[in-house]
């Protein structure tokens, strides 16, 4: 069974010989963003007046301590360190910044106080650039962060601690002295504030993690006797555990958030689980009020919980634990919902129980430098490889074009042929003569092409009212303001944007169709064939304006008539057709009554005796077609004729 180590009690020799497991990253060739360290065991000091920082120079006394903290030599190693480089020494810093005489002599500073806090800065940001190039440079995969920190000690032995104990931000080149300085005691002891809530289960504890300054190891007087047992280095000084019902049993979720998502639910069982969260939550909070100085006194504080029950510790009036405090922390590792269990059983079965011996108990491995060699280079074979910087594309050629700002004038004007094309289409015929008689010089005469900007491929307001089938406007535009008939549409104009209804002269060449062809109706074609024979020299009516030829008066007239004619023709074709049909349907009665033979007496007896009621199926053929109550006045009537045929037979 492997020997098993506290975090806070490490052994003193183990610790000499630890060193960062960092085998990974140095698989690649780095340059170190910072200039090497020259840490010896020498400059280490522990004294008091010491700076751990600066590779552990001491000082004489306390102003001597105080002058070094406001050098840019520490203020650099400060950086640097928060960076993840690691710290130089005097000498090396001087070196650094006599590089840099050059490119500060030119800055025009107000004191020499502001050109050394100039140079820190430019030597910081100098090295940070150096170090973002070298990684672009290589390419190396980019190495997740794991939520244990390993340390190697020679030959074959590993341990790990959970990244969380150490204060947040710290570089990587610091974790092994932030581990050193966590074994040494401290008044009182390091205690931890441990929560959990979940399920309407809650767990809390206050730990004592590390023995206390003053509790000093018992060295026996007497080699023989046995030495007494130490005390444990993990004490529970406080806890409670509790439970409200705030959870519907297999359905999971608070009644709060099924209220939220749902709406509120009306039901006992609903009211129940809202009393029960707010229960807890008040539970909680006279807990915490109730711990408020051991919480105060805590290193650490654990909280598990979800989004909404992490409310109950943070966020409301007079709050135990601030929001934003260091010291909060969340479990690095898979946990289970915390079960309320008596005192006996909370040590060594509660899941806070639990979680405690993992964040406490350090992790152990044993594998040599070779084997951490090949575990390293499959790791990195298993990473995804760095995706490929993105080539810089200029904005210049892609940039869309900014939409043209217009002015008020330019405005006004669109707004003015927008309201004339819409009272056109829409056949508005005496708002259009009242708009033309106050806009018609400010759009340009009835002739003007219509504007690129409105997307139109018409050309002419003569073009659009033909298109749209007014005829009154038609005649409008024609006689009364003369439009040009033979302006072409547009060159663009296709055939299957001006489908339904359009002329017979429509397999024109697209560039040469007019009004005329544009014309969806007989009427307003006629309007153009009439203006063409009351005015012949106006235009050039059957050339350019494609009109085939003139509709005079007689003309009309003529076509009038015809038209007649050819109606009344047809009615007379329908007269003698049907009376072709009647004579000829007489003619077949009178032939059928002629061949059939009168009915022998026996067939009249037949027919005088008893028979069906509601006749035969002749009679049934007879009420096809009728409705519901005709039907039942004929079948009435049949009914009446039986009764009285049966009445005369029994007279008889």
């Amino acid at each position: 069974m492997s020997q098993r180590y506290h975090v806070f009690s490490l052994p003193l020799d183990l610790l000499d010989t630890l060193t960062p497991r960092n085998l990974v990253t140095n698989q690649t060739t780095r340059r170190d963003p910072s200039p090497p360290a020259v840490a010896t065991k020498e400059q280490t000091s522990t004294s008091a007046r010491s700076c751990n920082v600066c590779l552990g120079t001491a000082f004489a006394d306390i102003d001597e301590q105080r002058s070094h903290f406001r050098s840019d030599w520490h203020r650099y190693n400060v950086k640097i360190r928060l960076k993840g480089g690691d710290p130089v020494s005097e000498s090396v810093f001087a070196q650094l910044v006599e590089g840099l005489e050059d490119s500060l002599s030119g800055s025009a500073s107000e004191d020499e106080s502001a050109e050394e806090s100039d140079a820190v800065d430019t030597l910081v940001t100098r090295i940070k650039r150096s170090a973002l190039s070298d990684i672009s440079e290589e390419g190396a995969p980019k190495v997740p962060a794991s939520a244990v920190i390993w340390f190697h000690s020679p030959p074959a032995t590993q341990i790990g601690i959970y990244r969380m104990l150490f204060p947040l931000e710290t570089p990587t080149a610091a974790y092994l002295s932030e581990l050193k300085e966590m074994q040494t005691p401290i008044e009182g002891g390091r205690k931890w504030a441990m929560f959990m809530v979940a399920g309407g289960h809650f767990a809390g504890a206050i730990v004592r993690v590390s023995r206390a300054a003053e509790e000093e190891v018992p060295v026996p007087v007497n080699a023989r006797k046995k030495p007494p047992k130490p005390k444990p280095e993990t004490i529970v000084m406080k806890h409670k555990t509790f439970h409200r019902y705030t959870t519907r049993r297999k359905q999971g979720g608070s009644q709060s958030i099924n209220d939220n998502s749902k709406g509120a639910a009306i039901s006992a069982g609903a009211m129940l689980r809202r009393y029960g969260e707010q229960a807890l939550r008040d539970d909680i909070r006279g807990l915490l009020q109730d711990w408020a100085e051991d919480i105060r006194e805590c290193e650490r504080i654990w909280i598990r919980a979800s989004v909404s029950n992490r409310r109950i510790f943070l966020d409301y009036e007079g709050c135990v634990i601030n929001k934003g405090d260091d010291r909060l922390r969340t479990f690095p590792f898979p946990t289970r919902r915390p079960v309320s269990l008596s005192v006996l059983r909370v040590l060594t079965q509660s899941e806070l129980s639990r979680c405690l011996l993992e964040l406490t108990q350090v992790k152990i491995s044993h594998y040599t430098e070779e084997d951490l060699r090949v575990q390293d280079e499959a790791f990195l074979a298993s990473l995804p490889k760095p995706k490929p910087q993105p080539t810089s594309v200029s904005t210049t050629d892609i940039a869309k074009p900014k939409p043209q700002r217009l002015t008020k004038e330019e405005e006004i004007y669109r707004e003015k042929w927008s309201r004339l094309l819409g009272m056109i289409t829409k056949g508005r015929l005496e708002p259009l003569k009242s708009f033309w008689e106050r806009e018609a010089e400010s759009i340009g005469g009835v002739n003007v092409a219509i504007p690129e900007w409105i997307g139109d491929r018409r050309v002419s307001l003569l073009q659009v009212a033909a298109q749209s089938g007014h005829e009154e406007i038609v005649r409008w535009l024609l006689y009364d303001l003369r439009a040009d008939p033979t302006i072409p549409v547009s060159a663009g104009w296709t055939k299957a944007e001006d489908a339904g209804g359009e002329s017979d002269t429509s397999d024109v060449p697209s560039s040469r169709r007019t009004a005329y062809d544009l014309a969806r109706s007989r009427a307003v074609r006629d309007v153009l064939r009439r203006c063409a024979a009351d005015h012949p020299d106006w235009w050039d009516w059957f050339g350019a304006a494609r009109v085939p030829s003139g509709l005079s008066k007689e003309k009309e007239e003529e076509r009038d008539d015809k038209r007649k004619q050819r109606r009344k023709g047809l009615k007379e074709r329908m007269r003698e057709r049907e009376a072709n049909e009647m004579s000829r349907s007489t003619a077949a009665e009178e032939a059928s009554g002629a061949m059939t033979p009168e009915p022998s007496k026996t067939q009249m007896e037949s027919h005088s005796g008893p028979q069906r009621l509601g006749g035969s199926s002749g009679a049934t053929d007879g009420v096809v077609g009728l409705t519901a109550e005709m039907k039942a006045k004929v079948e009435r009537e049949r009914r009446a004729r039986a009764a009285e045929a049966r009445l005369a037979l029994l007279r008889r």
